[in-house]
């Protein structure tokens, strides 16, 4: 039915949900639907959403208990009926009327294309963040979700947002498609969105993540990620936990060498 499904966790956002829903209404391309995940709001976010709702068929709202941001969003992946999937913040806004347009002419033109990502205009970043990625990079700074747009295939493929990463399992998730050889992906260079800076991952840590980061590069990169970033990761986390006297974490890290070792790099588009 539709050709992109934008999909909007929130809680207690009615400061700023009509500047994001406005946003989207105002695009030059209408081939899209907006499902609002909310996690049973206390103010008047709810009834914000309702009134734009009978003017815009379109718009889909479900309220009810969740875990997190995570879990809307997974609860959104299931009622996705566009071809093509975007998660946006309920502060964030796109950055321009023509975002969609811009994208689907992309898109149309790359049609074996399974993930594109741009960039995100915030002040959190002094501007624009933050161009072309590669495998090394994706281990110190992550893709903001606000901008990468998803075909439905991907989290068939790699799965839908872990729940044990409370702030960064969107960064988790980057890693699987990102390093996978069988996800054909492209940088375009386009600012999505405005990125907020008030977001539940801005402003929280997740330690559970930055625990298992090097096990999650090893183990999704062992083929895309150049054997030399591979080594050099996993050599500086060994000394560090050396360092630390972590025994258990040594021992895991030297079961994962296995992911160090040569494998054969397969090319990809960026």
């Amino acid at each position: 039915m539709y050709f992109f499904s934008i999909i909007i966790p929130s809680y207690n956002a009615a400061e700023t949900i009509k500047v994001c829903l406005d946003s989207i209404l105002s695009q030059t391309y209408s081939s899209y639907e907006i499902l609002v995940i909310d996690g049973l709001s206390k103010d008047d976010t709810v009834s914000i959403i309702n009134h734009t709702a009978k003017y815009h068929k379109n718009i889909r709202l479900i309220s009810e208990h969740d875990k997190g941001i995570y879990d809307a969003m997974n609860k959104g992946i299931k009622m996705a009926k566009g071809k093509w999937l975007y998660f946006m913040g309920s502060d964030d806004s796109f950055y321009s009327t023509d975002v969609l347009q811009n994208v689907h002419a992309s898109l149309e033109c790359n049609k074996d294309l399974d993930v594109v990502y741009g960039n995100v205009f915030s002040e959190r970043f002094n501007g624009v963040y933050n161009g072309i990625f590669y495998d090394e990079k994706l281990y110190y700074e992550n893709i903001c979700h606000q901008s990468i747009f998803f075909h439905n295939s991907v989290f068939r493929q790699v799965g839908n947002f872990n729940l044990n990463y409370k702030a960064h399992a969107d960064w988790e998730h980057n890693m699987k498609w990102f390093l996978s050889s069988k996800i054909n992906k492209k940088y375009i260079d386009l600012i999505v969105a405005n990125y907020s800076d008030g977001g539940f991952s801005s402003q929280h840590g997740d330690s559970q993540f930055e625990k298992d980061k090097i096990f999650v590069f090893l183990k999704n990169g062992f083929q895309y990620a150049q054997k030399s970033v591979r080594h050099r990761l996993w050599t500086i986390s060994i000394k560090l936990s050396i360092k630390n006297r972590n025994i258990l974490r040594t021992i895991k890290l030297l079961f994962y060498y296995r992911f160090v070792v040569p494998r054969t790099n397969v090319n990809q588009n960026h």
